[in-house]
């Protein structure tokens, strides 16, 4: 038995380096077991039963307990694999959230036996090289030149975050370096300018960097969930003197329906009234892989700022997040010298360093994995790997439309499908309460993760519709109506029980 407790060795020594091979041996055989046990993507039960597995895993202990306890540690491996999402399941379907490659995984494992930092040179000289290497081509998938530059984040919320804060010190730069003077005293109102659809971390973002979530206007879109360009130009036409448009956010797949903003028409608004243009590509940056699909991002070199991530499509281990700026001079506000971390006299030698380009300090090497995925599969790899779950979404809508439990609501762009169950001729209660229900059935069954969201009815009312979103290509399409099966099943069950199954009103017996 591994002593993890007085004689518990440090992963880089060759005593650690044996226990840590007994340790993930012992990993891999609980994830082995527990996807035999599982069967589904996740262990039924629910809510309670996830607690009561926590629950009987600490038994009343504590994690800081008085004495060390190796099998404590073995155990919690087995519940930690035993209690977790099955991200491989074709039936795992409810988020941006991939099965990582075996390489990239193994990176992860040896970049945290490691345990190397960017925030001084001597933390990860290697590293440091990796991530400026890596940010560089990135840039160039952008179509960015050699004067761009960029960062890993630890996701798209945060990415968008950057890309906003470099936007409002670049707006605002006439009245001094607001980072260092704050917001006080300023003279116009900032306002961000995004579709409907974009993702809430805009918001936030503005929320974040003193702006408040009211300096975000967002403009109508179409059938398609596109931005209207025409109506983002109403906007700017109608701010006043006091109202100064600080960014133009552009959503290059959007979280529910996969929708591209038509870049190279934002772009030449942004131009022509000088405001920087941020592209948040999280999603659909998979596009770019793709031949059939790389037209979607048409006009993305024009942008002054893109974040994306690399752990929905790009298949590495969260978090996988990236934010490129086309001109690195836009970088300046993060610059910070710290005379303990990288000073002026080193940083002349060439022992350079990551921290001024972060938000953070210490900060993991996440492009190793990143490159280990991309090392892997190449170019075309990749390609192929996007348009396999763009056809599997292709394919799950086709049969959604073949059939006559399910409505779909339109033809993916991506990889996301979005539809809702019909209801039977009698009809159901409240067929909100009735879809929203069944997905819930479903993940407390252990059978299907399946997401959900409102999109707008007919009638203009908010409507709860399911979600698939196919990021794993390993989905056969026998699967899919394996899983499009279930679901309609569930739903006829839950129609013929009625709302008040189990006495639990509008929930339909879920």
């Amino acid at each position: 038995m591994i002593d993890t407790g007085r004689n518990a060795a440090l992963a880089g020594r060759p005593e650690g380096l044996e226990q840590l091979r007994t340790l993930v041996d012992f990993a891999l055989g609980a994830l082995h077991d527990a996807s035999l046990k599982r069967g589904g993507p996740v262990v039924a039960g629910g809510p309670g039963a996830a607690a009561a597995a926590m629950g009987r895993f600490l038994d009343g202990g504590a994690f800081l307990a008085e004495s060390p306890s190796p099998r404590r540690v073995t155990e919690l491996f087995e519940a930690y694999a035993a209690g977790a999402t099955d991200l491989a399941h074709p039936a795992a379907v409810s988020r941006m959230q991939c099965a990582p490659t075996a390489a990239s995984v193994a990176a992860e494992l040896l970049a945290a036996a490691l345990n190397q930092s960017l925030h001084s040179w001597e933390s990860g000289p290697f590293a440091l090289h990796l991530e400026r290497r890596l940010i560089a081509e990135m840039a160039s998938w952008a179509g960015f030149g050699a004067g761009a530059s960029g960062t890993l984040t630890p996701g798209g919320s945060i990415s968008n975050l950057m890309g906003l804060l470099v936007a409002r010190e670049h707006a605002l730069r006439e009245s001094g370096e607001v980072s260092r003077s704050g917001l006080t005293g300023l003279r116009v109102g900032p306002r961000i300018l995004c579709s409907a659809a974009a993702h809430f971390s805009v918001a936030r973002a503005a929320g974040f960097l003193g702006l408040g979530r009211d300096a975000v206007v967002p403009v109508p879109v179409d059938d398609l969930g596109r931005m209207r360009v025409a109506e983002a130009r109403r906007v700017l036409d109608r701010f006043g003197l006091d109202e100064l448009p600080l960014a133009l956010v552009a959503t290059a797949g959007t979280t529910d329906r996969g929708s591209f903003d038509p870049l190279p028409e934002l772009a030449d608004l942004a131009a022509e009234r000088d405001v920087w243009l941020h592209v948040d590509a999280a999603y659909g940056i998979g596009a770019l892989f793709s031949p059939s699909l790389a037209p979607l991002l048409t006009g993305l070199d024009r942008a002054d700022s893109v974040a994306f991530d690399l752990h929905k499509f790009g298949w590495t281990p969260a978090s996988s997040s990236v934010l490129l700026v086309r001109d690195e001079q836009h970088l300046r506000c993060l610059d910070q010298q710290a005379v303990y971390l990288n000073p002026a006299d080193d940083e002349a030698a060439g022992f350079t360093a990551l921290l001024g380009t972060s938000m953070q300090t210490t900060r993991r090497s996440d492009a190793f994995k990143m490159a280990a995925s991309l090392l892997t599969l190449g170019r075309e790899g990749m390609g192929a790997w996007v348009d396999r779950c763009h056809g599997l979404a292709r394919y799950a809508a086709a049969r959604i439309t073949a059939g006559t439990d399910l409505d779909l609501l339109a033809e993916p762009l991506l990889s996301t499908v979005i539809f809702r169950c019909r209801p039977p001729a009698r009809g159901v209660a409240d067929e909100n309460a009735w879809n929203a229900a069944v997905r819930r059935t479903l993940m407390a069954r252990g059978r299907a993760l399946v997401a959900r969201t409102k999109v707008a009815g007919p009638d203009g009312e908010p409507r709860v519709h399911l979600k698939l979103v196919f990021l794993n290509p390993a989905t056969t399409e026998a699967e899919i109506d394996e899983l499009l099966a279930d679901i309609a099943a569930v739903a006829r069950e839950l129609a013929e029980a009625g709302p008040d199954e189990g006495g639990n009103g509008s929930t339909y017996g879920d």
